[in-house]
């Protein structure tokens, strides 16, 4: 009888553990994640996480295909960015409740800050993905979206200080203290730079600025995402207003729609490891030459980047080594960010203290005004309305990180380069204007 009852459970043992099995976490086997999750929570718990890029990465990685498999499965949230959001912030909110213990914070911090993650992230997507594209394709976007970046700014400082205005706001106050940090570049580009110059020309601490540039930054990069997630549904009932992550329409050239000539070659791991070594190149190169040229070493990368590729400088196969690499870590890495993201650069306490219904209406028009300018103005100059509506949102983006989130959640990462430009140039250009406007007419 026991060797029958053996018999006639093994295959509903076995069975429940396939069914088990096949649910996945991201790309990992449920139970498999269970165990690697123990071993990293347990060792944080004990202290036992080294608080560097070892610790960090385990931390954030295990956070992060959670979080990100939680946006994709969760009704609603699905299609408004739920990945980016929840992986943004629900560490956030966790920091803000002290539910994150000191060890997993010290291994974020490592790999977030003392490991620069964040900019070998963005050297990565940039440069792989500019290297990438077809070289037409290239020219013609980075001429054509300087129109829509140019006509969104406008609309989001006339609808922003309008909605300010009819809420009592002062136009000073809404342009300089919410329309201006949302387009501001970020928090270390733009919040960081601005406030000091507020400081300066104000006569005010420094500290008392940040919080609320870095409110209006933060919700404004909110309603960027949550826009992305309807244009990505745009575009999937409407599929003639998409180029699914080409900007520029081809008329009836096929091979312009495509968005580079070396997606269909085969991986070389070896091609792969000459890519990371092009992309921290670019990215040091950036940072020499902006001491000698007086524009940030990011927005150097960038072109530096695409000259190489408009004089067809690099050999093709080094270009398809950084491409591949680009592929992985924005396939592989990119939720991760968003857990360090959220850890380190959303203060969700700051946010809490300041935000009120004005504060939040005139955030949602000024970054809607920009999207829908963007959308529109994108139908005359030959590109895709849902595409150049999304290179226009990232203005409000928060530096790199807000780029990656809003084209992550649209799925159209491959938008990096002209994303980088409307947050680098546009913000850099708004900094100085406001710095310029405050000085004028600042009380």
């Amino acid at each position: 009888m026991a060797t029958l009852e053996t018999v006639d459970n093994a295959p509903r043992t076995s069975g429940f553990w396939s069914t088990l099995g096949n649910i996945k976490i991201g790309v990992i086997p449920l139970p498999l994640y269970v165990v690697l999750a123990a071993i990293i929570f347990t060792a944080s718990f004990f202290g036992k996480l080294p608080a560097d890029m070892v610790g960090g990465f385990a931390i954030i990685m295990i956070m992060g295909i959670f979080l990100g498999e939680m946006g994709i499965r969760i009704p609603i949230i699905k299609n408004i960015g739920g990945p980016a959001i929840l992986a943004i912030f629900v560490p956030s909110i966790l920091v803000y409740l002290h539910l994150l213990n000191p060890a997993s914070l010290k291994g974020i911090t490592a790999i977030m800050k003392t490991d620069n993650f964040l900019y070998f992230y963005i050297s990565t997507l940039v440069v792989g993905s500019i290297l990438g594209m077809n070289r037409k394709v290239l020219i013609q976007g980075f001429l054509r979206m300087f129109v829509p970046l140019i006509v969104g700014t406008f609309a989001a400082i006339a609808g922003g200080t309008l909605v300010g205005m009819l809420f009592g706001y002062s136009i000073q106050h809404t342009f300089f203290y919410i329309v201006v940090p949302i387009l501001g570049g970020g928090i270390g580009e733009g919040v960081l730079p601005l406030s000091l110059a507020y400081s300066e020309i104000l006569k005010v601490d420094q500290a008392a600025l940040i919080p609320q540039l870095t409110t209006a930054a933060v919700l404004g990069n909110v309603v960027a995402i949550i826009s992305a997630g309807f244009l990505k549904r745009l575009g999937e009932k409407k599929k003639h207003l998409t180029g699914n992550g080409t900007l520029v329409r081809g008329g009836g050239d096929e091979e312009l729609l495509k968005s580079g000539t070396t997606i269909n070659k085969p991986i070389d791991f070896s091609l792969m490891g000459a890519g990371i070594l092009l992309a921290v190149t670019f990215y040091i190169f950036g940072n020499l030459a902006s001491m000698v040229i007086p524009i940030p070493g990011a927005i150097i990368m960038i072109f530096a980047a695409a000259i190489v590729k408009v004089l067809k400088i690099m050999p093709a196969t080094i270009e398809q080594g950084a491409y591949h690499w680009y592929k992985f870590v924005s396939g592989s890495l990119t939720w991760p960010l968003m857990v360090g993201i959220g850890v380190l650069y959303t203060p969700l306490d700051d946010v809490v203290k300041l935000i009120n219904p004005a504060y939040i209406a005139i955030v949602i028009v000024s970054v809607l005004a920009m999207v829908l300018s963007g959308f529109f103005i994108g139908k005359f100059l030959n590109m895709y309305p849902i595409e150049s509506a999304l290179v226009t949102a990232c203005h409000s983006g928060l530096g790199g990180t807000g780029d990656v989130a809003i084209l992550s959640t649209a799925n159209r990462i491959e938008l990096m380069p002209f994303s980088q430009i409307s947050t680098r140039v546009g913000g850099a250009s708004m900094i100085v204007i406001a710095t310029i406007l405050l000085r004028m007419f600042g009380n």
